[in-house]
């Protein structure tokens, strides 16, 4: 069966009158178990009587093929020609063994229920699980100026948006009672378990320390703004540090699972100084009376540069209607998300045959799994990529139409097999009988190309000033001047972009100048390397951030931005005649890697 017992029953499987045909049968329908009555599947089980042994190596008797089986398995390489014959004896004890490995002891009473359950219990779809919502846009800072327009116009574009706020009341007052919500606080990473974010794809951060006027403002804050030049400022309420740094810590921490690593997410193997290891058992046809063997080692030596890999290697054989070796992890403590990602990518060392992946979303056993086959190529180590999108759902060896799509938030097994049989019946082009071997060296889950950000991230201009020598701060923006007074509050916000930065995370850093209230449309200056001043709309940024999370031109990239007003002259639309939307690709392609202003600071340590 094409599932996650041991995938690759072939089409014709269903008219076997065996009660194993319930197992993973291959080619022909079985003859083993025919003789099976109810009764002997209960009590006598254990001991019915099996035919001599029936398969021969250059005319010798099975237990030589058995030393030379287990001598190939677990050291060399077994060359000697196999001769299958049809219809022969079935190890029940490599039975047994296997349901002991994947579904504990296997006592009669087990088996027997199993049997009749798979023969006479639901179809497969009925264990599916419904695909959650997922997708969502994550605001942090919702409440704020700049993130409640960023809530405002993911709505207007039909988004699904979740909004992070301490205070549910006031955001409800603020959003609307219709807008989801994760109450919690980036200061206190008790408040933020990982869970909370499932479903959440992207974020837009607009989170910022929280600076006023001394002696107070007025009621429609109009000191603020205003801006900081127009009056004496104070940190209100958390310091600097603990929303610019432990904040950005805290949230990367909650967040990173949800929305995905630009490296992938290792999921078996060894990959530079990460290793993950999974607990392999065989899976064969011995389930439904086959004869192949198969086992899965890790060999500390053998992969790429002398690292290590994973070998999955065995023998097959079609004696008794078989035809496949399996190998197949224990269901994950558990599920795997792996919504964050397009796919899977298998580091291997192909030997010119058609294998397949079944990833599973079941824990049972005996269910749909959701397959695909890859060729290798001889003597090369190379990457495969499985996109999730090309998962067939099968199960015995048949596509399920009507399955439930692949649900990648809820992976519980992967298998990998060898196998005479395709799918609906066609052949695999590549099968030849006997020994075969395939190091894996890793498993990972991966990002399209092209990559766009996951997270952005509103910063400010200018945090790389204060220490820069040579400024003149008198011709710098008040935050830069007071940046000590001020609880060192861009020092602390270049240190959450550097937590970001290294985060593994695909990013945007948007370092607005002066925030303003005027409405967006004004034509725009984005720069990199932290040298510009002047003013920028709230509305402008919200729209550039929404912006950002679908252009690729914008990943990894750190900029400011400030609209071409001065800040003498005030920025109006007519109603009337407003200015059209703005392609911000555009600006986002004018953008390079690497440049932060940070390059300034590391010169005049150097010269120091």
């Amino acid at each position: 069966m094409e599932n996650c017992l041991s995938t690759a029953i072939s089409s014709s499987s269903s008219s076997s009158s065996s009660p194993f045909s319930i197992f993973s049968i291959q080619g022909a329908s079985s003859n083993v178990g025919r003789n099976f009555t109810k009764s002997c599947m209960h009590t006598q089980l254990l001991s019915c009587q099996l035919p001599k042994p029936f398969l021969q190596l250059n005319g010798r008797p099975k237990y030589l093929l058995n030393q030379r089986r287990l001598a190939y398995l677990y050291s060399g390489t077994y060359k000697g020609p196999i001769i299958s014959a049809q219809n022969q004896g079935w190890d029940l004890g490599r039975f047994l063994k296997t349901l002991y490995f994947f579904n504990g002891p296997p006592s009669p009473d087990k088996i027997v229920k199993f049997i009749i359950e798979k023969l006479s219990g639901p179809s497969p779809e009925e264990s599916e699980k419904k695909m959650e919502t997922t997708g969502y846009v994550l605001v942090v800072g919702a409440t704020g100026g700049v993130g409640r327009r960023v809530v405002d116009n993911l709505r207007k574009k039909r988004l699904p948006v979740k909004a992070l706020v301490r205070n549910e009341e006031k955001a409800r007052k603020m959003l609307g009672p219709d807008i989801e919500l994760i109450v919690g606080d980036i200061t206190k990473a008790s408040t933020l378990p990982s869970e909370y974010f499932k479903g959440v794809r992207k974020v837009i951060n607009a989170a910022s320390v929280i600076i006023g006027p001394k002696e107070g403002d007025t009621p429609d804050r109009a000191k603020y703004s205003q801006g900081v030049k127009f009056f004496e400022p104070e940190v209100k309420g958390d310091s600097p540090e603990m929303v610019e740094y432990i904040g950005m810590k805290n949230l990367i921490n909650a967040v990173r699972e949800s929305v995905g690593l630009q490296t992938g997410k290792l999921l078996f193997g060894f990959e530079d100084q990460i290793s993950k290891e999974l607990d392999w058992g065989a899976l064969d046809d011995v389930v439904m009376g086959g004869v192949s063997e198969s086992t899965f080692q890790i060999d500390r030596t053998g992969g790429e540069n002398g690292k290590p890999t994973g070998l999955f290697k065995g023998i097959v054989s079609t004696a008794n209607n078989g035809g496949f070796s399996s190998t197949r992890t224990k269901n994950f403590s558990s599920p795997a998300d792996l919504s964050a990602y397009d796919g899977l990518e298998l580091r291997l060392k192909g030997d010119g045959r058609r294998y397949k992946l079944i990833v599973c979303t079941s824990t049972d056993w005996d269910t749909v799994g959701y397959t695909a086959s890859f060729d290798t190529v001889v003597g090369q180590w190379q990457s495969i990529r499985l996109p999730f999108s090309t998962l067939r759902p099968i199960f015995r060896a048949r596509t399920v139409s009507d399955a439930q799509p692949f649900d990648p938030s809820n992976v519980v097994s992967f298998q990998l097999m060898f196998s005479k049989f395709e799918y609906d019946g066609k052949l695999n082009p590549t099968f030849v009988e006997g020994p075969f071997e395939l190091p894996l060296s890793s498993i990972k889950a991966y990002m399209k190309d092209p990559i766009t950000p996951r997270f952005v991230h509103v910063s400010s201009a200018g945090v790389t000033r204060p220490d820069r020598p040579g400024i003149d701060l008198t011709k710098q923006p008040p935050a830069v001047r007071l940046n000590k007074e001020l609880g060192f509050v861009l020092t602390f916000k270049l240190k959450g972009e550097d937590l970001l930065r290294e985060s593994g995370i695909p990013y945007a850093i948007v370092r607005p100048c002066a925030l303003t209230e005027e409405p967006a449309g004004a034509d725009l200056v984005f720069d990199q390397g932290d040298n510009i001043t002047g003013k920028i709309s709230r509305e402008e940024i919200a729209l550039i951030c929404i912006a950002a999370l679908e252009s690729p031109y914008a990943c990894d990239k750190t900029f400011e931005v400030k609209s071409v007003v001065p800040f003498s002259e005030p920025f109006t639309v007519d109603p009337e005649n407003p200015p059209p939307e703005k392609d911000y690709n555009i600006y986002f392609q004018t953008l390079k890697d690497g440049i932060t202003g940070k390059e300034s600071l590391e010169q005049s340590a150097v010269a120091v």
